[in-house]
């Protein structure tokens, strides 16, 4: 009696060791896979975007966040393209600060802070208007998206009028160069910003 109650609690141990395995694998599985739904979400949301390899390549990393929500992945889009943009700002900045610049350059960099400055503060005026998408109260979300689309075009209006600022002014080849590459990285987010902002439905 006492063999058979020491091998029944053997089988018993064995048993629940199978089925807690069993479910680590199965949890690890599902783990496994959750991501993948995350990323394959920007990825489908990306491809209605005007580049859709930047796209990804930008919001790939707030999948975990993001999750499959199309608002926080406005949101997040809307993130990366203001600190692009304050990265820019800064680059701008310190040609603006170098020593030998002719006076068409000075004129042409110093404008082209502004009009960076402008669309950071535009930018920034689209996210704050995306959060009131979210309220629990009685907004007009009609009128918010159309203000988030406002501020959004006018920033790209205003990164535009950065490089436009070069055109027919000497500027030596360098100068216009590193404006223009570091102006149309944030063009490019913002442009991508600015669809998935318009496939939102609210």
């Amino acid at each position: 009696m006492e063999v058979y109650t020491l091998k029944n609690s053997g089988s018993h141990h064995v048993l629940t060791f199978l089925l807690l395995t069993l479910l680590l694998f199965i949890t690890h599985i599902q783990a496994a896979k959750t991501p993948t739904t995350y990323t394959n979400f920007i990825k489908t949301s990306c491809n209605s975007t005007t580049y859709p390899s930047l796209c990804y390549k930008s919001l790939s990393s707030y999948a975990a966040s993001v999750q499959t929500n199309p608002k926080k992945l406005c949101n997040a889009a809307l993130t990366v393209t203001i600190q692009a943009a304050r990265n820019t700002l800064d680059t701008v900045s310190k040609l603006a600060a170098q020593k030998g610049l002719t006076s068409s350059e000075a004129a042409a960099i110093k404008d082209c802070v502004e009009n960076v400055g402008d669309s950071i503060d535009e930018l920034k005026q689209s996210l704050k208007a995306m959060g009131g998408l979210g309220s629990s109260t009685d907004v007009d979300k009609e009128f918010l998206m159309s203000s988030v689309k406002t501020w959004m075009s006018a920033a790209i209006t205003d990164e535009d009028t950065c490089t436009d600022g070069f055109a027919g002014r000497k500027v030596s080849v360098s100068v216009k160069n590193k404006v223009r590459s570091s102006i149309l990285g944030v063009a490019k987010l913002t442009s991508n910003a600015l669809s998935l902002i318009n496939h939102l439905t609210y």
